[in-house]
């Protein structure tokens, strides 16, 4: 789809896996970041990578990196202002570096049902997956004005703009994320 760009959002302390950043711990024997570059470059025109730490590893994937601008890992909605400021195209989508099986179909299914909405996030039953959404960029003031106001809850956010949900049940595990050793194992 043309006029998007990706925001791939590594900005997060990992605390879930022990403090080490997701994004770098290796799934058969990459990076997982690596393979959510993998799946999300044919969607999309550019990618930026939002992390807040290891910014030299991030950079090694030939991408450009932004951290957030609002300090303290003030969690996936700083990452996207900051992703917004970075990015070119008038819609991006966002992901999360620890989901590396993220659809292959992603960007084509939320631009499609986007329409004069805000904002398209994937869900699957009853369950939104608000970090996997495809925003317009315009939205940035109105979220630079949130996050200055104190909010942090992404939830609290869509719930102030135009939002459609885009069903994925068919790929339900695609949005399958790693956050634990466990978790890791698993996959």
């Amino acid at each position: 789809m043309n006029g998007v760009s990706g925001i791939v959002l590594a900005g997060g302390q990992g605390r879930r896996m022990g403090g080490v950043d997701k994004g770098l711990v290796p799934l058969h024997g990459r990076p997982m970041v690596a393979w959510v570059l993998e799946r999300l470059a044919p969607q999309v025109d550019e990618i930026v990578i939002n992390a807040n730490q290891n910014l030299e590893a991030y950079g090694g994937f030939g991408r450009r990196v932004v951290a957030d601008e609002v300090g303290g890992f003030a969690g996936p909605l700083a990452g996207l202002h900051a992703g917004l400021a970075a990015v070119s195209r008038p819609l991006a989508v966002t992901v999360p570096c620890d989901s590396p099986f993220l659809p292959a179909d992603l960007v084509a299914r939320l631009g499609a049902a986007l329409g004069g909405n805000d904002l398209a996030v994937a869900k699957t039953g009853e369950q939104a997956h608000p970090v996997f959404s495809l925003v317009r960029r315009s939205v940035r003031e109105h979220l630079a004005a949130f996050l200055a106001g104190g909010g942090r809850k992404i939830d609290a956010w869509y719930a102030s703009l135009k939002v459609v949900e885009v069903a994925f049940d068919d790929e339900a595990d695609a949005f399958r994320n790693i956050n634990t050793r466990e978790e890791l194992r698993e996959a």
